[in-house]
């Protein structure tokens, strides 16, 4: 099952090879993965219809029982069906899209490695597994949006888009361990049973607030919505696949996967109905504010994604069904739609819809498509976009206000969808012929087989209402509300029922935004006008503040005096060294006490043999030549001497292992500091002022008595040699190393000891390149450019 969503990685790394060799073929041959993991799939949906679920497990960090554990109900079946399924599509229609463009290779990859993200994400069973691709789909649309980096636009909504999306993601991987320390698992198959224990511990508010964090930032809930249309700079084919089954329903997907958990409270049903309701209603009038056909869609997108968290939010069953049912209508018109938007511009270089007209005779394959996927948008019947409007008309059949106001909500905002609808079926392709930048003519069959498929499957489905209620709306209800549901979806019209006039309103309210399209959008920018900022605005001045305070903050900290670095270490280094001794009573010593033992007869110098006084003055010497010093060369060679006689010291008592290392860095630190000082005057001493020599020197003392004073308590406790002696234990047959020193530089502490290395490495070529840097000499008088004669002013001219 894992291998759905790593396959994707794999032909992301072939893809620009493919491309290479391929050329205008590599479309078709890379559609071929997520066609296969289509099928591969498809293969789970006889178990899942029978409500039955499909997991795997990949051991990832066992000590700590931490696993890639995927699932396969009937929720993240319908999600990864539809990722791969409209993924086919879209990897068909960007290689016949950016066919001839020089980064074709890299487009696709990026295109395909965003599909895997998002398959895992759905597929994820363990939490981390699934902040694991929550991040990763980040990644890929950064560098999807910002594909055409050459332009600043695309540059902004790809920064945008990432800068939100990551503290959601934040928001997610902070929920994630609240939950493993409130259940106990990191599976959300076991924390989905455990409801009743996350809704009553007191954290619940805080899990709920960093879940919804999550989903707000990636589903561009409002007034986290403003970096959705901005995506709209990367190439249409990301548009159409980043709006309908990928990055985007991902917090709705979250929601829904966590309403087993976190849901049946009124405080989950309020936020979300309250925040979709209005990111509903905020969308849609956007839609009618636009006038560029990407977005157009887009708006609407927003408006779509808070109408599914609106049903999420209310919960019924009817309410789930119709999220179920909307959330696969959704991606197949809205792909369906971009792909037409797309074809549009690249065969007639425009997408201003009031630019546009009469293509339907130019265009007729692609005006079928916009028809197919705009009938369903608008929810006609014979059409699954029907049956989602149906459902979630059918959960609010109540004389409750608040029903009935979620209800005015609904029928507003799917009201302005369905205008919105008309706009883009009718305005482009009927009416007058309409001069354009290109002659416009049929796009390639790669671009048109989206829309016709897409449109087409939205009409089969809606006319197959027992396939689609028992083999779609049944599972994906079931696994969201975890108790079996029932379909009642039928193509009987009922001319008698509330329910079919509601529908009716919804369809002439939407003919009425459509024949007031125009004036409706010159009201909404007006407004727009008026009110001066938007939330886009907002984030401006905030990340415009936010450099300004960061640049203000490095000079602050970054001065370049480095005597003032040094004092603030050594500082934090003694207070580090005698506050704990002071807060926990380390300094009692200092007083004779019968449980720390008579200190006068533990001071005592040990017997050293002749050799070993040798190195102990030799220290000495070194010391006191440092201090004493007179120019700098000699303080250098001074403090290696130092240094030779701790590595000595290391050697004398047993550890060969640390006095190589010790006397290797001596070594290479007086000569990287001797080739540095060459560049200064060598041969004089450093004028020390008094109050900078007593500062240092007390900074010095103090450090040194610490350093002191610590080991001592150190050594009168008592040696824990649990460490030690599970180094002792594991060095051979886990590392298979008997130098256990050597074993725990390069096992147990690998990536420190990497990390030290790759530090030396970049301050070994700092002084390489600062050694090899030639000062430029001085041009000779010779080389210097003359000054322009300039002529005299002729009497007449005076």
């Amino acid at each position: 099952m894992g291998l759905a969503a790593v396959a994707p990685f794999v032909a992301a790394i072939l893809a620009p090879y493919i491309q290479r060799f391929a050329g205008a073929y590599a479309g078709w041959i890379l559609a071929i993965i997520p066609a296969s993991i289509f099928l591969y799939l498809l293969g789970f949906a006889d178990a899942v219809i029978h409500g039955e679920t499909v997991s795997s497990v990949i051991e990832w960090i066992p000590a700590y029982g931490i696993n890639l554990s995927f699932l396969v109900d009937g929720l993240s079946l319908i999600f990864a069906l539809t990722i791969s399924g409209v993924g086919t599509l879209i990897i068909l229609y960007s290689g016949a899209y950016l066919a001839g463009h020089h980064h074709q290779g890299r487009f696709l990859g990026y295109m395909l490695a965003f599909m895997g993200a998002m398959l895992g994400l759905v597929l994820a069973d363990s939490l981390l597994a699934l902040f694991l691709f929550w991040e990763l789909t980040s990644v890929t649309s950064f560098l999807l949006i910002g594909f055409d980096h050459s332009r600043q636009a695309a540059r902004r909504g790809a920064i945008q888009a990432l800068v939100l999306t990551n503290i959601g993601g934040m928001f997610l991987l902070a929920g994630a361990i609240l939950v493993y320390q409130l259940a106990g698992t990191w599976e959300m198959s076991a924390v989905r049973e455990m409801g009743e224990v996350l809704r009553g511990n007191e954290l619940y508010l805080l899990v709920l607030i960093c879940f919804l964090g999550a989903a707000f930032t990636k589903s561009a809930q409002f007034p986290l919505h403003f970096w959705l249309p901005n995506a709209m700079e990367a190439p249409t084919p990301v548009s159409a696949f980043l709006h309908s089954a990928t990055m985007v329903q991902a917090g709705v997907y979250l929601l829904a996967r966590m309403t087993p958990s976190l849901g049946s409270t009124d405080v989950w049903t309020n936020i979300l109905v309250i925040f979709g309701g209005i990111t509903l209603i905020w969308g849609s009038l956007g839609a009618l504010k636009q006038t560029d056909l990407k977005q157009i869609l887009a708006q609407t997108t927003i408006a779509s994604l808070g109408l599914l968290v609106l049903l999420i939010g209310l919960g019924s069953d009817y309410a789930i069904s119709a999220m179920v049912v909307y959330f696969v209508a959704h991606a197949f018109y809205k792909a369906g739609l971009f792909m037409v938007a797309g074809a549009i511009d690249h065969e007639a270089g425009t997408r201003e819809i009031t630019a546009l007209g009469g293509l339907a005779e130019k265009m007729p394959v692609t005006f079928i498509g916009a028809a197919l996927a705009s009938l369903s948008m608008i929810g006609l019947p014979l059409t699954i976009g029907y049956f989602a409007k149906e459902e979630m008309y059918l959960g609010l059949m109540s004389a409750d206000w608040t029903a009935i106001l979620v209800m005015v909500v609904l029928i507003a905002g799917n009201a302005m969808l369905a205008g919105v609808a008309l706009l883009v079926m009718i305005r482009p392709f009927l009416g007058e012929a309409v001069a354009t930048p290109k002659k416009p003519h049929e796009a390639p069959i790669a671009m048109l087989a989206g829309p016709i498929l897409l449109g087409a499957s939205g009409i089969i489905a809606g006319i197959l209402p027992d396939w689609l209620g028992h083999d779609v709306l049944v599972p994906g209800a079931s696994a969201i509300l975890g108790r079996a549901v029932e379909s009642h979806l039928t193509l009987a019209l009922d001319f008698t029922s509330l329910l079919l006039w509601l529908s009716a309103l919804t369809w002439l309210l939407g003919v009425l935004v459509y024949r007031q399209a125009d004036t409706i959008r010159t009201l909404l920018r007006r407004f727009d006008k008026a009110l001066g900022w938007t939330a886009d605005t907002v984030f401006d001045i905030v990340m415009f503040g936010l450099i300004r305070f960061s640049g203000a903050l490095t000079r602050f900290l970054h001065h370049g005096q480095l005597e003032f670095y040094l004092v603030i270490v050594f500082a934090a280094l003694a207070a580090a060294l005698f506050g704990p001794m002071l807060v926990w009573g380390g300094l009692d010593w200092l007083e004779p006490a019968a449980e720390l033992g008579d200190w006068s007869q533990r001071l005592i110098m040990p017997a050293l043999a002749p050799y070993e006084w040798g190195v102990l003055a030799l220290a000495v010497l070194g010391l006191i030549a440092v201090l004493i010093a007179p120019s700098r060369l000699v303080a250098i060679l001074s403090l290696g001497v130092q240094g030779t006689a701790v590595a000595l010291i290391f050697l004398l008592f047993g550890a060969p292992d640390l006095a190589f290392t010790q006397l290797m860095v001596e070594i290479l630190s007086v000569v990287i500091l001797t080739f540095v000082m060459t560049r200064l005057r060598l041969d004089q001493r450093d004028h020390r002022p008094f109050e900078d020599w007593a500062r240092d020197g007390t900074l010095a003392i103090v450090c040194g008595l610490g350093v002191s004073l610590l080991l001592m308590l150190v050594l009168n406790g008592t040696l824990d040699t649990r460490l030690s002696d599970f180094f002792t234990a594991t060095s051979v047959p886990i590392a298979h190393g008997h130098n256990i020193v050597n074993v725990i530089l390069v096992d147990y502490r690998g990536f420190d000891t990497l990390g030290e290395i790759a530090v030396v490495m970049g301050a070994g070529m700092a002084v390489l390149a600062l050694l090899r840097r030639q000062k430029k000499p001085a041009p000779a008088p010779s080389d210097q450019v003359k000054p322009k004669r300039t002529r005299k002013p002729s009497k007449a001219a005076s």
